[in-house]
């Protein structure tokens, strides 16, 4: 039997549509044929031109070979200056089939058990993550953090700007902060998050009353993190292990009722012109001075 085989080819352009769709019936075709022919263009490094051999290499010639291995067709090198087009459905699936083969052939089989989800295992894993939990389902990955969280929880006042919201949301999941709160308005921008929310509690706050109360209850400990006068060193001071470290936006800084019902106000050591620091960089400077006091620095990645 002959050795099956496809035709696979990218686009002239970048664009979201392909020029030629594999109808069905043509797949036993492009089977039968037992050939893999590959076209790339030579002329747009780094994906593809001609090296110092005037041979053709590049990604799209890298990737070329890894599918014709992946086909088990011989590597003829006949590659001639054209672009790809991808054969879609039933041809595509099967091509993904067959790197899937031969991943499991280089590297060992894929991985099993509860937490992976089947369609990133299928169609690889691209997500901001780290490898620990690669190829994990969102919720597998939620899960886990949870057994692993800090006693930390964050909260930013979202009265005017919400710009930094983002940075906040994403290094607090770096740190496996408990909870992030957000005040005051409830709609936030989440570009600066990269995503990182949906493996982050959230919680929101109408108003700093409610939040103070909200800690309160918990048995949590608020302190404001601003650059006022009368401020207490962040480098000096000594932060509660069940603390709420509450920041305020940029320019404005925390609110003077935030200040009034939190136990401390903290600043970080300027050297200097600026009169503050980013929103978003304050926050990470003090979770991880909270992380050098209480984290256990074993447990990190």
């Amino acid at each position: 039997m002959k050795n099956p085989a496809f035709v696979v080819a990218l686009s002239a352009v970048l664009s979201t549509s392909f020029i030629a769709t594999a109808q069905a019936d043509k797949l036993d075709d492009i089977i039968g044929s037992g050939k893999l022919r590959c076209a790339v263009t030579l002329d747009f490094p780094p994906m593809g031109f001609r090296d110092d051999a005037n041979k053709p290499a590049g990604f799209d010639v890298e990737i070329a070979k890894i599918i014709a291995a992946a086909s088990r067709v011989p590597d003829h090198g006949k590659l001639a200056p054209w672009r790809f087009m991808i054969y879609r459905g039933e041809a595509r699936e099967e091509v993904g089939r067959r790197l899937v083969a031969l991943a499991e052939e280089l590297e060992g089989p894929l991985p099993e058990g509860p937490q992976y989800d089947p369609e990133l295992l299928r169609d690889g894993d691209h997500r901001n993550v780290v490898d620990a939990y690669r190829y994990w389902s969102r919720e597998a990955i939620k899960e886990d953090i949870d057994k692993r969280r800090h006693s930390l929880h964050i909260a930013i006042e979202n009265f005017e700007n919400d710009a930094n919201i983002g940075t906040v949301v994403r290094t607090a999941n770096a740190f496996a902060v408990d909870t992030v709160h957000i005040v005051g308005r409830r709609r936030w921008n989440r570009r600066g998050a990269m995503v990182t929310d949906r493996y982050q509690h959230l919680m929101h706050h109408e108003s700093v009353e409610k939040l103070i109360a909200w800690a309160a209850e918990e048995g949590l400990t608020v302190v404001a993190i601003d650059n006022t006068p009368g401020c207490v060193p962040l480098e000096t001071a000594e932060l509660p292990e069940r603390s709420l470290l509450l920041f305020g936006q940029e320019g404005p800084g925390v609110t003077q009722a935030a200040q009034d019902a939190a136990v401390m106000t903290c600043s970080i050591a300027q050297f200097g012109s600026t009169r503050s620091i980013n929103a978003g960089v304050a926050a990470g400077i003090a979770m991880h001075a909270w992380v050098r006091q209480h984290a256990d620095l074993d447990a990190a990645w």
